[in-house]
């Protein structure tokens, strides 16, 4: 068999005032035919995986281009229509090819194209006929758009958020193009529509208990290949936004159908009890001021650069700072001129800095304090489950007992390992602020003696009923109470 894979994905919060360009995919992962590392990103799986299971089979497998930019705004057209032509060429000069097993995000949005996962699966099926195999492994937090469906033989998404589980859900991937490229079974995938948009981490109940009974109607339910959630993406204002359910079978379109509406039906049933509790910063802080030990995690939810926003946000940094607290590590700010400041000055300097809240209104204001740069990394990084997440060039600033990271690259919080590179001890801290929405619970829960959920500022579009979209449907909940009326 010959299999060609290749990746390209983001995903976009069309709200965000951070346009991504070629730049921004090249600081994050920009890897030719052949170079991709053998460690993953969120949305390459497909590629390392795919090396393991077609040196297994004795199959070849033609790596295309893999592309990941950090979460941001809009695309810029001739960034997107580059990378994507780039792949598409490479796959036509690799024809014949018995499949197509792709890594994308499904959040994506670029100037002009509101779907270019569509637009890429489209040209893609256009390019190697109908009776090739396409797949792809995609993100939940995703649009799932009836091109796609179109597309793709079958799609499989990430169930765990924080994904912790990229790397096998890309193995389900495979597995089920390996069986079906022998002829032992003939995928078919169901979608259902759950009308709602809403927030499943699954971390916690009811979504752990759901995501768990995902798992056991695969082990134990006959012809089911594969279940996935689309939690959707509720910062991307495309015309299809919202949850949708996919059920892969053998052959069996009717039970898929029926599997995907039962489950369907039953998370809408749940709406709204998903998302964990949150607080303002003066209630945050005065938690973690009362709480025994720490390190106490404050998680600063919607200024989280997963989700597009800029990661610059001190509302949260202002409060501890105007009430005189200490013992706190803030894990990052990003400003990247403050980054150049410090470097300029260099380890061990003394200097007056401003820093922080910059990017965008409801955010809070600039810091500005004299400050010691205590240390410079060059392009940092920090672990991310199997993989590792890159903050760019980065400095670790103090100034009356608060330490700060600056970061020059956008990145939400995943692991404490931000921290140690630097030079802090995450355990050594009272307080530990960082900038995520939920990835970060799985590695700091593993530390923290408490976790608080803080939505601060206005950073990120979080109230689907009153957000100002303009293409986003408006006939699912929470814009309407009742869709199925």
């Amino acid at each position: 068999m010959r299999v060609f894979t290749a990746a390209l994905a983001t995903e976009t919060n069309t709200f965000s005032p951070i346009a991504v360009d070629r730049r921004a995919f090249e600081a994050s992962l920009y890897a030719r035919p052949g170079e991709h590392p053998a460690t993953p990103t969120l949305c390459t799986a497909p590629i390392t995986v795919g090396r393991e299971v077609c040196a297994r089979q004795g199959w070849t497998l033609i790596e295309g281009s893999a592309s990941w930019a950090d979460p941001a705004g809009l695309v810029a057209r001739t960034t997107y229509e580059e990378l994507r032509d780039e792949i598409l060429a490479q796959l036509q000069a690799a024809m014949p090819v018995d499949a197509v097993v792709l890594g994308l995000h499904g959040a994506m949005v670029a100037q002009g194209y509101d779907d270019p996962e569509g637009d890429l699966l489209s040209r893609i099926r256009t390019i190697v006929g109908p009776g090739v195999l396409v797949c792809a492994e995609l993100d939940p937090h995703s649009h799932l758009t009836a091109k796609r469906v179109a597309a793709a033989n079958f799609l499989v998404a990430f169930k765990e958020f924080p994904h912790t589980d990229f790397v096998d859900r890309a193995r389900d991937l495979w597995s089920i193009a390996v069986r079906a490229l022998k002829g032992e079974i003939t995928p078919v995938m169901s979608v259902f529509d759950c009308r709602m948009i809403d927030v499943f981490p699954t971390s916690k109940q009811p979504m752990r208990g759901f995501v768990d009974q995902l798992y056991a109607l695969e082990r134990a339910e006959p012809g089911v290949l594969s279940l996935s959630v689309i939690h959707g993406f509720m910062a991307g204002d495309v015309p299809e936004m919202g949850t949708k359910i996919i059920a892969i079978t053998n052959d069996n379109a009717a039970k898929g159908a029926a599997l995907a509406e039962k489950l369907g039906r039953e998370l809408f049933a749940m709406r709204g009890t998903f998302m964990v509790a949150q607080v303002d910063e003066r209630a945050a802080v005065d938690a973690a001021i009362a709480a025994p030990r720490g390190p106490v995690v404050i998680a600063d939810v919607w200024d989280n650069p997963g989700g597009g926003t800029a990661g610059d946000a001190t509302v949260i940094l202002a409060e501890l700072i105007a009430r005189g607290i200490s013992d706190v590590a803030v894990g990052t700010i990003w400003d990247p001129i403050a980054v150049q400041i410090c470097m300029a000055a260099g380890e061990g300097a003394e200097i007056p800095l401003r820093f922080g809240a910059k990017s965008a209104p409801h955010t809070g204001s600039p810091i500005d304090q004299l400050v010691r740069v205590n240390r410079l990394v060059r392009d940092a990084e920090m672990r991310f489950g199997e993989s590792y997440a890159p903050f760019g060039d980065a400095a670790w600033i103090s100034f009356a007992g608060i330490d700060v990271i600056l970061n020059s690259t956008r990145a939400q919080s995943f692991d404490p390992s931000l921290f140690s590179v630097m030079g802090i001890d995450p355990k050594s801290r009272k307080i530990l602020l960082i900038k995520s929405t939920n990835h970060f619970y799985d590695s700091f829960s593993r530390i923290a003696s408490e976790i608080i959920y803080c939505a601060a500022g206005k950073p990120y579009p979080n109230t689907p009923a009153t957000t100002p979209y303009r293409k986003a449907r408006r006939d699912i909940w929470p814009m309407v109470e009742n869709p199925w009326a």
